[in-house]
Formats: structure tokens, C-alpha cells, sequence
């Protein structure tokens, strides 16, 4: 954890000062000018960036765990760009513009105090927030590149409240600093972690599929280094350097340290400025930040050697420090570090001996052919502990376990390979750990079957109500539609875990008209939403006859397909929520009502739906996680009891869109809470390959 604070320390350290500074300078702006009544709008100003900061921090954490693996890793890659591109322009810019940052401020306010009230707060706004901006996107690349998040926020939490005290004692005279100087220096440390930041990011867009050479390692030294001990850990968390690397990344850290490094010193000897006296800002704003050397000047030549010392000193002192560690400890694992993965059963968890209990990081190396999957296991009930999927040939993982008493083993399942399990080793003294029974492709079997004719039934009704609902159209008795129509798309609706399988013809009879390039009056715009916007806009029955009969017939004809469809096992656990997704983001919204007003029936029909998946999958989750199954039911009965409610004794339903906002709040709420407890369910009756 404290390994991966440092660069976040140093990141939140210099641009709180550069924010902090920037502040100073508007409040003694202001001071100095006798308008101290306006600064709640510098403070106003300040305040929104950090609320930008914020928010863009939380965006692009919502929006990463909402992307699928490959996509998360081209996602974290292309930021980790984006950010290295950001610091690196930074702390160009503030090398060059450290000496006149008071005068540009001072320059800006004074005409932002000519322009009014809203021109300051927008001045403060804009100074502040590009600070904020470059300080969340370096902060979520770096906890992404570290795996946690604890020691990040640690580490930009220390920086931002010392730079909080620096700009103190800076206003108030208690110190003086040479920002040139510091602004450099961290300037320098700042591009090696860059570099890192940089090669980190290659890596993910060759995990994300994005660029090619993921396979193209240029060392790997994970049969040699424990990549989880503590000078391992200590590279990789402050200089994001693995034990293993690809070409790319490699050419891509070196060549950024030789160009950049070059230009950032190159730079520093072409705006040496003659040395004066620095000054500080004060507290009634007397003088201003000025920010030079105080020393006498050096010889040219001793100037550039000195320049080149700090950056040599950066890149060559941790490799030396590893080497004599490494050279001091023979360059071999921790005992039962690192654990062999292969298709071979002789090779297949070697390395691994009996283990303490309690919290324990086992390196898992793949020594064979093939990429592959690991899980330890308790070989008697296949009970999982830990687990890795998708270990590369060559390449190390770490995988962290909780150990209790009890038999454990490791089971390595190649791809396209017969699962090979090592040795069996007894662990005692410890507690008893909870682990996950696995659960494979058979046990989904029953579940499958069970609601595969859930479906079929439900399809049965479903072509005899749409048949219905045709008539009425064709005797032109639009009221009985009306009434025949919720019916037959409630039938619909309750069958929301088998959408998946019903490819095209889902978007025919359920589709919406956003998107279309006519809207509802597009051609392709068919089904149910159709037939509703037709009952409830006043068309007649000649109009809506063609869009009744295409229902129909595309109906019957998921009937007669829908038994030939491939339908994936492991859909039913992810439909669990899914449908309920949908239920928020569209019914609750009232985002498809296209007249009926009935959302809220729908949501219920979603309910039913959701209520008869959970009830094939009972067993599996019972035997898994039973104390789960109370509190989905509490869930349950709370939000049917909310949408129940809706509903006049008359049989018709009031429109989400009428709803007061308090009710619309508790219904939102209680889906929210549905939810969040049935998200646990996908992985919980994940397909294990361990069985």
C-alpha cells in the first residue's frame, strides 16, 4: 500500500501547490486592491472546480466498472496515455511559467474586475480547475495501475494537506521556497513516474486487444524474482516496473526518458534566469511570488553537469539499489512464493508447500503452453479458495487467498485441456474460511430446462392474447385492444430472462422508435410500442391493422423458433438483474411509454419475470449463499408492494410521469436496493472449471 502512495503523493504535493499558489495570489490580488468583499467569488470559483474534480473522478470510475474486462483494460490503457500526455505538458508549463505566475494572476483578475462578479468566478474557476482535471485522471490511473485504491488516496491526501500548509506559511511569511527549484526537481521525478505510467498503459491496450505484441516479452523474470517481495512491490508501485515486459513497453519507457528527460534539461538551461532574491506572498499582499535562485552563478559547464546529476540519480539509483538486493538475496522467491501453473501434473502446483493460515499472496506462474486457469481448492468437496483465469503462457499473476484448516490443492485447467490437480496438502491451527462451491455447466442443466418450459408455455399464451388483440383491431374494436394489448405485452414482459435468445426478432415485437430516423412514424418502427402509439394517439383501426397483424406474425414465429435457439446456461444468473436493469433505466423512467401510461405494469410483469428465474435457480443459490435468498425476498416483496400500489381498483395504472417525487423516489430506491443485493448472484453461480 505505501509503495503505490508515492507518486500520488507527489502529484496531489505539486499541483496543490500550483492550485494553492494560484489561490494565494487571487486572494492577495483582491486584498491589495481593497475588494475583499468579493472574495466568496474566488471562493465560489474554487468550491465548482473541485466539484468538477470530483465528479470526473467518480465518471470514470463508473464508467470503467461498467465495461467488460477487454474493454476496462483499452479503456485504463487510453487514460494512463491521456495522463502521462497531461503531467508531461505540466510540468513543462510550470517550468517555463513558475518566474511570471503572479503577474499572469494579477493580470487576469484585474481584468476580471472590470468584467463583474461572474468573470472572477469564472477566473478562479478555470485557474483551479484544469489542477483538479489533471489530478483525478493521473490519481484513478495510478490507483487502477496499483490494484487498490487505499494507498493513492493516502498518498494524494498527505501531498494536498502539506501543500495546504506550504501555501500557509508562504502567505503568512513563516517560509520561503524556491519554486523554480522545487518545481523542477519534482518536475524531473514526475517524468520518470510518467514513464512508468506510460509503459503501464501500453500493457493495458495490449491486454485490451488494442495494439499487437502481447506475447512479445523483451524479459521475463519471474522464474529468478519473487515478484511479490518487498523490492518487487516497491518498483512496481512507485516506477510502475513489472518482472515481466513486453518489447513495446520497454522501447516506449526508454524512449520517453531520453527524449523527454533531454528536452525538460535542455529547457532548464535555456530560461536560467539571473539569480534574485525570492520573496514569498505576503499576508496584505505587500509584494508578490518571486520565485528565483538565491546562490551565485555557476560555470556553464558546471551548470549542465549539475542538471544532469538529479535525473541520472533518478533512473540509475533504484536500479542499483534492486541489484545489490537482489545480488544479497540470490535473486530467489520467498519460500513457496511463487507456485508453477502447467498442464503437466507433475508441474502443476509445484513450489507450493503447506501454507500459514490466514491472508496469503501466492505468485502463479504458467510455465506450459497454453493459457490457462488456476484455483485452489479443497480436492475432497472442490470448494474455491482463490482463483485465476486467463494466465497467459510465460506470465505471473498473483492470487490472493485466505487460508483455514483444511486439505488444499492446486488445480490447473488448461485451455482446451483435461484439468490436472497437484498434491494435496493438510492445513491446521487456523479457522474454518468460507470459500465457493463451484458450479458447472450440469448444474445449470435443471435450472435451463425448468425454464426453457417457463418460456415455451409463456410463448403459447403469448400467440393466442396477440391473436386477440389482432381481431379486436380487425372488428374495429379499438377499446377491446386497448384492454387485449396490456394483457399480451405483460406476457410479453414476464418472459425478460430469454430476450437474449430471441436475437432479431425482440427488437420486432418490442422495439422502440428512439433512434429511428421517423421516430413513431418510421417503417421500422413495429410491435407492441407501435400498436400503443397507434390505441393512444387516436389512429384508426385501417391504420393500425398492418402493425396487429405483423405483431402477430412475428409472434408466432419466436414460437416456432424459440425451441431451436441456443440458449447460454450462463445467462440465467446474469438475467437475475439485468431485467430489473431495464426495468429502471426504461419503465421506471417512463422512457417507453408511448401512451398507455402503464410502466408501472410492466415493471411488475418484470417483477414476475425476475421472481420465476430466481425460483429454478433456488437450489443453487440456497446451497450457496442462503442468508442471500432472506434478504432478496425482503427486497422483493418491499418494491411489489410500492408498484402494487399504483394500481387503481379499477385495473388501470397510474403513469409513472403522475407519480409524486416522493414516490417516485421509494420506488427508485427499492429497485436500486433489489439490485445491489441481487448483483452477488452472477458470481456466485459463475461456471467453474475447477469441478
Amino acid at each position: 500500500m505505501w509503495d503505490d502512495a508515492f507518486p500520488s503523493f507527489l502529484i496531489g504535493l505539486r499541483e496543490g501547490l500550483e492550485a494553492g499558489l494560484i489561490v494565494s495570489i487571487l486572494v492577495a490580488t483582491l486584498v491589495r486592491s481593497g475588494q475583499k468583499g468579493r472574495l466568496p467569488q474566488v471562493w465560489t470559483g474554487v468550491l465548482a472546480a473541485l466539484a468538477l474534480a470530483l465528479s470526473f473522478g467518480a465518471v470514470l470510475t463508473f464508467t470503467a466498472a461498467n465495461l467488460s474486462g477487454q474493454a476496462q483494460e483499452a479503456f485504463g490503457g487510453a487514460l494512463s496515455l491521456i495522463a502521462v500526455a497531461f503531467v508531461t505538458a505540466m510540468v513543462f508549463w510550470m517550468r517555463k511559467s513558475a518566474r511570471t505566475l503572479s503577474s499572469d494572476i494579477r493580470e487576469k483578475v484585474t481584468a476580471a474586475l472590470g468584467m463583474g462578479a461572474g468573470m472572477l468566478v469564472v477566473t478562479s474557476f478555470l485557474a483551479v480547475g484544469r489542477e483538479g482535471l489533471e489530478t483525478s485522471l493521473f490519481l484513478w490511473t495510478t490507483a487502477r495501475s496499483a490494484g487498490e485504491a487505499t494507498g493513492p488516496a493516502i498518498g494524494a491526501g498527505t501531498g494536498l494537506v502539506l501543500a495546504a500548509g506550504l501555501c500557509w506559511g508562504l502567505y503568512r511569511r513563516v517560509l520561503k521556497i524556491n519554486l523554480t527549484r522545487f518545481f523542477t526537481n519534482t518536475g524531473l521525478v514526475l517524468i520518470v513516474i510518467a514513464a512508468g505510467v506510460l509503459s503501464y498503459g501500453l500493457r493495458d491496450l495490449q491486454e485490451g486487444g488494442v495494439l499487437p505484441g502481447a506475447h512479445a516479452y523483451a524479459f521475463d523474470l519471474s522464474g529468478s524474482l519473487d515478484a511479490g517481495s518487498w523490492y518487487a512491490t516497491l518498483v512496481q508501485g512507485v516506477f510502475n516496473l513489472t518482472v515481466t515486459m513486453t518489447w513495446l513497453q520497454v522501447v516506449a519507457y526508454v524512449a520517453y526518458l531520453a527524449v523527454v528527460l533531454t528536452l525538460f534539461v535542455r529547457g532548464m538551461r535555456s530560461t536560467a534566469p539571473k539569480p534574485v532574491e525570492a520573496e514569498v506572498v505576503p499576508v496584505e499582499a505587500e509584494t508578490e511570488v518571486v520565485d528565483e535562485a538565491t546562490e551565485e552563478p555557476t560555470a556553464p559547464g558546471e551548470r549542465s553537469r549539475n542538471r544532469w546529476l538529479l535525473p541520472a540519480a533518478l533512473v540509475t539509483v533504484p536500479a542499483v539499489v534492486a541489484g545489490v538486493v537482489i545480488a544479497a538475496s540470490d535473486g530467489k522467491p520467498a519460500a513457496a512464493g511463487t507456485v508453477t501453473v502447467s498442464d503437466a501434473k507433475s508441474e502443476c502446483g509445484k513450489g507450493f508447500g503447506t501454507p500459514q493460515p490466514g491472508q496469503q499472496t501466492f505468485q502463479m506462474h504458467n510455465t506450459g503452453s497454453k493459457t490457462s486457469e488456476v484455483y485452489l481448492v479443497n480436492p475432497g468437496t472442490n470448494a474455491v479458495y482463490g482463483e485465476i483465469e486467463g494466465l497467459a503462457p510465460g506470465t505471473t499473476r498473483p492470487l490472493t487467498a485466505t487460508i483455514g484448516n483444511g486439505d488444499l490443492a492446486w488445480r490447473c485447467v488448461p485451455t482446451g485441456g483435461d484439468p490436472v490437480t497437484s498434491a494435496t496438502v493438510h492445513v491446521s491451527g487456523g479457522q474454518a474460511v468460507k470459500a465457493v462451491l463451484p458450479v458447472s455447466a450440469d448444474d445449470l442443466k435443471a435450472p435451463l430446462d425448468q425454464y426453457k418450459a417457463y418460456v415455451n408455455s409463456g410463448l403459447a399464451e403469448l400467440v393466442t392474447l396477440t391473436q386477440k388483440l389482432q381481431s379486436d383491431v380487425h372488428a374495429g374494436d379499438l377499446t377491446a385492444a386497448k384492454a387485449d394489448w396490456l394483457t399480451a405485452h405483460l406476457k410479453y414482459s414476464s418472459l425478460g430472462a430469454a430476450y437474449g435468445t430471441f436475437a432479431d426478432l425482440d427488437k420486432k415485437i418490442n422495439g422502440r422508435a428512439d433512434g429511428l430516423p421517423d421516430g413513431v412514424q418510421d417503417k421500422d418502427f413495429t410491435g407492441f410500442h407501435r400498436v400503443e402509439y397507434g390505441l393512444w394517439h387516436g389512429q384508426s383501426a385501417a391504420d393500425l391493422t398492418p402493425a396487429a397483424d405483423q405483431l402477430s406474425s412475428d409472434v408466432a414465429d419466436l414460437q416456432q423458433k424459440f425451441p431451436g435457439q441456443d440458449f447460454d446456461p450462463t445467462d440465467l444468473p446474469l438475467r437475475t438483474h439485468e431485467i430489473l436493469e431495464n426495468t429502471l433505466q426504461f419503465e421506471l423512467s417512463g422512457d417507453t411509454d408511448e401512451g398507455s401510461g402503464t410502466n408501472l405494469a410492466t415493471a411488475q410483469a418484470n417483477l414476475a419475470g425476475t421472481r420465476e428465474l430466481l425460483t429454478v435457480l433456488q437450489p443453487l443459490i440456497q446451497a450457496r449463499g442462503p442468508q442471500l435468498l432472506d434478504t432478496v425476498n425482503a427486497d422483493f416483496k418491499r418494491l411489489a408492494d410500492l408498484v402494487a400500489a399504483a394500481q387503481h381498483p379499477d385495473g388501470g395504472w397510474t403513469p409513472v410521469q403522475q407519480l409524486d417525487q416522493p414516490t417516485r423516489m421509494r420506488l427508485n430506491g427499492a429497485t436500486g436496493q433489489l439490485l445491489e443485493d441481487l448483483a452477488p448472484i452472477p458470481d456466485l453461480l459463475e461456471i467453474r472449471k475447477s469441478a
